[in-house]
């Protein structure tokens, strides 16, 4: 018996025929991307710890992060410990530490919730680094970065990335004449106090040569951009100050 393709109940049963063959189809893709998509993951994050700490393959003014094939062998021997810091400064080690989503801690909290904060002790040529992952929004989305430091607060380097600034503006935040300006600044001034370091269009040190200021001079263009930086960095950096008071 021929099928009466007019009729309504026809549209609405293939209707539903494709959406079922359609969505299994794309929640078996899903499921088999899975494992690569979170191995990219790990190798980014990796990636940008170490880079943080000076551990790259940068050239000249290039920016060049450990390539992925080694970027596991390099964070096993450059990170030490993976901690977990309470708002009382108190800590865990877990080695998965840095698969912590900060943007769902951050809603955590702001829900009321116990607020998790990744932190990564890292070794390099003797030196002892901390290195914080931080998030915050710039103009147009998330911002984001990882911010190694001394037992003093004061930052050894920084990776900044963002999702969706003005690319020749915001977006250069990721570039190295950004984020090397970081190196060397304090994030307490003499008494101890958090002060934080503020993207500043009036900053009257352009070459960045003053390190106790608390301020870099900020992107051309980039305003918004540069004080969602500033404000990630004392928001999110300071949540750290009773674990390295801990370190006195």
């Amino acid at each position: 018996m021929a099928v009466n393709t007019d009729k309504n109940s026809y549209t609405i049963l293939f209707a539903i025929a494709m959406v079922l063959v359609v969505g299994s189809l794309l929640a078996f893709t899903a499921s088999s991307l899975k494992p690569t998509i979170t191995e990219n993951e790990r190798m980014e994050k990796q990636q940008n710890i170490l880079y943080a700490m000076g551990v790259n393959e940068n050239e000249g003014t290039s920016r060049e992060f450990i390539s992925t094939d080694k970027v596991a062998g390099e964070f096993s021997k450059y990170i030490k410990k993976q901690l977990i810091v309470d708002a009382n400064g108190n800590t865990t080690e877990d080695d998965k530490a840095y698969l912590i989503d900060v943007k769902k801690e951050q809603a955590k909290a702001k829900n009321g919730g116990t607020r998790r904060l990744p932190l990564f002790v890292g070794d390099k040529d003797g030196k002892t680094f901390y290195i914080a992952p931080i998030r915050g929004k710039g103009l147009w989305d998330a911002i984001w970065a990882y911010v190694a430091l001394d037992k003093d607060m004061v930052v050894q380097g920084v990776f900044f990335d963002h999702k969706g600034e003005t690319p020749g503006l915001g977006a250069n935040i990721n570039q190295r004449f950004f984020m090397d300006d970081f190196t060397g600044e304090r994030l307490l001034n003499a008494s101890g106090t958090f002060k934080g370091i503020a993207v500043a269009k009036g900053n009257n040190d352009p070459k960045n040569l003053i390190k106790d200021d608390h301020e870099v001079d900020a992107l051309a263009g980039a305003t918004i951009t540069g004080d969602g930086v500033s404000a990630m960095i004392k928001s999110d950096l300071k949540l750290y100050l009773p674990y390295f008071k801990t370190l006195e």
